[in-house]
């Protein structure tokens, strides 16, 4: 199995970078903050946002799996980097694509994942799922932004 440590991290970095570029102010927690990787702030209401970042490495991978719910979002980053050994190369590289759920809607749409202790979210069990692609007015509003 491939190593894909870093692509994590660039995933955690590019969710940070987003939200800068929506003009947030925003932090990587790096490895001590077991619920979250990056946090969200609104200094002059004083809100914050706890973001947990959640990617995969393979083109079209639309499941992930989550252990710890202590957050206020999740985003999904689909890194779109490979498509599977013996797989069709007609998907091959593409942009990520980034989800932005909010913590609830991960919530109703986890199963058990039995191997790992965990929960495993499929967008097929998201209602419309594609509304939250790139939906980063839902971190404004959370953290009581203009969302414009």
């Amino acid at each position: 199995m491939r190593d894909t440590r870093l692509e994590a991290e660039g995933a955690e970095f590019l969710v940070l970078a987003h939200l800068l570029i929506e003009g947030m102010e925003a932090h990587k927690a790096y490895t001590t903050y077991p619920g979250y990787d990056v946090i969200a702030l609104n200094p002059s209401k004083k809100r914050q946002c706890r973001i947990q970042v959640k990617s995969r490495y393979l083109t079209g991978d639309r499941v992930f799996g989550i252990r710890n719910f202590d957050c206020d979002f999740v985003v999904f980053a689909k890194l779109n980097r490979a498509t599977p050994r013996g797989a069709s190369p007609t998907g091959g590289v593409r942009p990520p694509e980034l989800y932005v759920l909010p913590i609830d809607v991960v919530h109703k749409a986890k199963t058990e994942a039995k191997a790992m202790n965990a929960y495993r979210v499929r967008l097929a069990k998201i209602e419309n799922a594609d509304s939250f692609l790139n939906d980063w007015s839902l971190i404004k509003r959370f953290l009581d932004m203009d969302p414009s």
